[in-house]
């Protein structure tokens, strides 16, 4: 066995015939090849780089379809809120009115008295004070009072107690008012309890009205 010499190190093969110098630039050229082709291809990205976007893009679209969601939840959650108040708005209004509505019905009574006196002439000194007071606080309450002699009888706000003929009307009339009506805004708390008188049968009055009646249905509007 052949022992290896210290201090010399082992010198690649070289062929025969070449010159041993040779090797050394080949190495050199190779090297060179490799930097000039990392520099025109560029770094390479990592597979993982792109794995990781994917998942990122991924995420984002799941958060913002999360928020869309909880968006249109506080939408909905709003618009029924909205829709509560005003409920509740109405129905207080609704209450309050009823409860007002109430409390003058009470009073009716009272005032049925004051209008009595009154026509007798007994409404004076401090029973006169006091009665014009109440009038007063009911009608800024809102209470209204209607029913006048000689207007027409109308069923939905008069109630007739009386019922006679006269020559002199042409319809159906409140001759007589006997108890006033009272309404509270748009809400009827008592009807206007009436007297009324009809048209006499075979009066002028009727026939001439009825004369009146049958010419417009039977000869229609005129045409411009």
């Amino acid at each position: 066995m052949t022992e290896e010499t210290p201090g010399f190190d082992e010198k690649p093969d070289v062929p025969s015939g070449a010159n041993p110098s040779d090797a050394e630039p080949n190495a050199a050229e190779s090297d060179t090849d490799s930097v000039n082709a990392e520099k025109e291809s560029g770094p390479a990205a990592p597979a993982g780089d792109a794995a990781q976007d994917i998942a990122l893009t991924a995420q984002l679209d799941q958060v913002r379809t999360a928020l869309n969601e909880r968006t249109a939840d506080l939408q909905r959650l709003q618009a029924e809120y909205q829709n509560y108040r005003r409920r509740v708005e109405r129905d207080r209004v609704t209450v309050k009115e009823l409860a007002v509505a109430t409390l003058l019905s009470e009073l009716l009574p009272t005032l049925d008295d004051i209008g009595r006196a009154r026509e007798h002439g007994e409404l004076v000194g401090g029973f006169k004070s006091v009665a014009e007071s109440l009038e007063t606080v009911i009608a800024k309450m809102g209470l209204q009072q209607f029913g006048k002699e000689g207007e027409p009888f109308d069923p939905t706000i008069h109630e007739a107690l009386m019922h006679s003929y006269a020559p002199d009307v042409t319809e159906t009339t409140c001759v007589a008012i006997l108890q006033p009506g009272y309404r509270f805004g748009e809400r009827t708390i008592r009807p206007a309890r009436v007297a009324v008188a009809e048209p006499q049968p075979g009066s002028p009055a009727k026939d001439e009205a009825a004369s009146a009646s049958s010419d417009e249905d039977t000869n229609g509007p005129e045409e411009g």
